[in-house]
């Protein structure tokens, strides 16, 4: 069992989730049920399977649910990427958190290869 908190990308996954919420109070309120709940189920399970997989025992289960953060993520880089194009998010907010997703994905690969070695 590890401390999920000890690990740099559980953090960086938290700070997404962080700025997703604040990024995504501004959406329109009859998205409230659609993209901005959708968004925020999405970046919240990015930590969540990190620290989940970090309290079962074994590195095949931790591994099982990096990648199933992994997923969570490419959803994340796609929604942020629809809206954009709905004019939900200004360009800039955009690409900051694009690249956050992008560095956690990054991350979670470089994770699940070191388990897969190890």
């Amino acid at each position: 069992m590890k401390d999920f908190r000890s690990l740099q990308v559980w953090e960086k996954a938290h700070t997404l989730a962080l700025d997703i919420y604040k990024n995504t109070a501004s959406f329109p309120k009859e998205e409230l049920y659609g993209l901005t709940s959708q968004i925020r189920r999405a970046s919240v399970s990015i930590p969540s399977n990190i620290a989940e997989g970090c309290g079962r025992d074994g590195d095949a289960e931790l591994k099982r649910f990096l990648l199933i953060s992994m997923g969570s993520a490419s959803e994340v880089e796609y929604q942020l990427l629809l809206a954009r194009d709905l004019s939900f998010l200004k360009p800039d907010v955009y690409e900051q958190l694009n690249l956050q997703v992008v560095e956690i994905k990054r991350m979670l690969a470089s994770f699940v290869k070191t388990l897969k070695n190890g």
